[in-house]
C-alpha cells in the first residue's frame, strides 16, 4: 500500500478473465489502461474498457475490473489531504466530482500519456526532490482532465475530430510545429485531416493556426511593449521573416505599422 503522504504511480497486470473483487480506498485513483480489453463496475454502473481508456474513482467509491485480455493498467494514486488548497478546490473537486470511465480524445490521450512517462521517470529517480516533481506533474494531469470534461454533443466522427482539433489548435498554437505532426497525433492522414477539417470549418487547419495566431500577434502588438521578435517567438513562428511575410500577406500591413496604426485602438 502507499504511503497516503505520497503520490504514486504503478504498474498493475492481469491475465485474461482475471476478475478484481468489489472494494473501495480511501485515496482518490486514476487508473488508466496501457493495453488490453475488459470492463470495469464503479458502483452499479459497468463500462468497457480499451486501450487509452481512463477510470477516475473518487475515495470509497466501490469499483471491480474484469479483464477480458491480457491487460495493463498504470494506477495513479494519492490523498487530497497533502495537495494545496487551490489543486483540491479547482482540480481535484471537478474531476473527482463523480466516479466514471473516461474516453479521451487523441490529443488528450496523448498529453496524458507523456505526463505519466515523466511520472515515472521523475518516481525512478528516488531523490527528495521528485515528490515535488511528481506533484507538479500531477497537478497538470488534473488540469488536463478537468479542462476536457465538459459533455460533447452526439456528433458524427469527422464532425467530432474535426472539433477536437480545433480544441487542440486553440490550446497548442504556440507549439505546434506543422501539419504533419497534428496529423500524425490524430493517427490519420494530413490529406485526410485537411479535407475532413475543410468540410466542418470551410478552411484548412493550417489556416485556422494561423489564424489564431495572427489574432493573438495584433493584440500583443496594441496592448503590450513586447519586441516584435518576442511576439513572433511567444506565438510560434520559428522564423521571423516567415512571420513577416504572413502577417502583410493576411493583414496588408507590416506588423510594425499595424503597431503604430493602432496601438491604443480597441482592435475587433
Amino acid at each position: 500500500m502507499p504511503n497516503l503522504q505520497d503520490v504514486i504511480l504503478y504498474e498493475s497486470k492481469h491475465q485474461e478473465k482475471d476478475f478484481v473483487q468489489p472494494h473501495s480506498h480511501q485515496t482518490h485513483q486514476i487508473l488508466y489502461v496501457l493495453d488490453g480489453q475488459g470492463r470495469c463496475q464503479l458502483n452499479e454502473h459497468t463500462s468497457p474498457l480499451k486501450p487509452d481508456s481512463m477510470i477516475v474513482i473518487p475515495p470509497h467509491t466501490e469499483h471491480s475490473i474484469l479483464a477480458a485480455s491480457k491487460m495493463t493498467v498504470l494506477i495513479l494514486e494519492f490523498s487530497h489531504l497533502h495537495v494545496d488548497a487551490d489543486t483540491r478546490e479547482f482540480l481535484i473537486k471537478p474531476v473527482f466530482k463523480e466516479p466514471k470511465v473516461w474516453s479521451l480524445n487523441l490529443f488528450v490521450s496523448s498529453e496524458i500519456r507523456q505526463l505519466l512517462r515523466k511520472m515515472l521517470y521523475e518516481q525512478s529517480q528516488e531523490s527528495i526532490e521528485y515528490k515535488l516533481g511528481i506533484k507538479l506533474l500531477l497537478s497538470q494531469l488534473l488540469f488536463i482532465l478537468m479542462r476536457t470534461n465538459q459533455s460533447m454533443a452526439q456528433l458524427d466522427s469527422n464532425t467530432l475530430r474535426s472539433s477536437w482539433l480545433k480544441e487542440y489548435i486553440d490550446s497548442n498554437f504556440y507549439q505546434i510545429t506543422s501539419i504533419e505532426e497534428m496529423a500524425g497525433k490524430m493517427g490519420i492522414s494530413s490529406r485526410y485531416m485537411n479535407q475532413m477539417f475543410t468540410e466542418v470549418y470551410d478552411q484548412t487547419p493550417m489556416r485556422y493556426l494561423t489564424e489564431v495566431r495572427l489574432t493573438r500577434v495584433k493584440k500583443m502588438l496594441t496592448e503590450t511593449d513586447l519586441d516584435i521578435v518576442t511576439i513572433c517567438f511567444e506565438v510560434g513562428f520559428e522564423s521571423l521573416s516567415t512571420f513577416y511575410r504572413v502577417f502583410k500577406k493576411q493583414v496588408g500591413v507590416p506588423p510594425n505599422r499595424y503597431r503604430t496604426t493602432y496601438v491604443g485602438m480597441s482592435d475587433e
